[in-house]
Formats: structure tokens, sequence, C-alpha cells
């Protein structure tokens, strides 16, 4: 069986913080992991999902595979899927897990004008 989801052609996945009370409940074990949620288009999202709880009800873990801005082959572990209809077409929703080394956090310092290199 097939235990990934590969991202075939465009832009690297862009994750964002996950801040749901249900979706944290997703980090429980003995270490503690980054979540994160990405939105991807597709054209077969229940399929997708379909194949993800296959593999989660055969115990296996099932990855989405993309290549990173470097165009470096990264893989990651799905958490959790969900598939929906739009008016531009359908979305996968995957919550994913990170280490929290590899994850990226951006952290804003406020405006650089209220900053004195001297101070």
């Amino acid at each position: 069986m097939d235990n990934k989801i590969t991202i075939i052609e465009g832009p690297p996945p862009t994750f964002e913080e996950i801040d749901d009370g249900w979706a944290l409940g997703l980090n429980e074990g003995p270490f503690l992991y980054d979540l994160a949620i990405t939105r991807l288009r597709t054209f077969n999202g229940p399929a997708l999902v379909e194949r993800c709880y296959r593999a989660w009800n055969n115990r296996e873990t099932m990855y989405l595979h993309y290549r990173n801005e470097l165009g470096l082959e990264e893989k990651v572990p799905i958490m959790a899927a969900r598939a929906m209809d739009t008016y531009d077409g359908q979305v996968l929703l995957l919550w994913i897990r990170q280490l929290p080394e590899e994850s990226e956090v951006e952290i804003d310092l406020g405006d650089d004008e209220d900053f004195d290199i001297d101070e």
C-alpha cells in the first residue's frame, strides 16, 4: 500500500500554526511535536482522505511527500485529513507534525525604527 500523498507540481506547501483545541490533542504522546495545517488543491480529495483512513486503520503512518524551497525531498507525518469543496475546486486539509527544530517560527520584535544598535 502506498502510504504517502505526493505533491507533484507547484510550490512547496505552506504550513500554518494550529490553535484548535481538538487538533492539539493530536500531540499527545511521549514526544513534543509542532503541529501545523496545510491546504492543498486537488482533484480527488475524498480518495486521498480514504487512503489516509485505510493506512491509519492498518496502524501505518501516512506521509505528505514534497519538495522544499531548495528542491530537496521531504516528508512529514499526516495526523488528520479532510477534503472540502470550494468555489475554486477541491481542497485537501492536512494536519501534520514536525519535530520542533524542523519548523520555522517567525518572531516579530516590533518596528525597526524603535531599535537602536547603540543601546
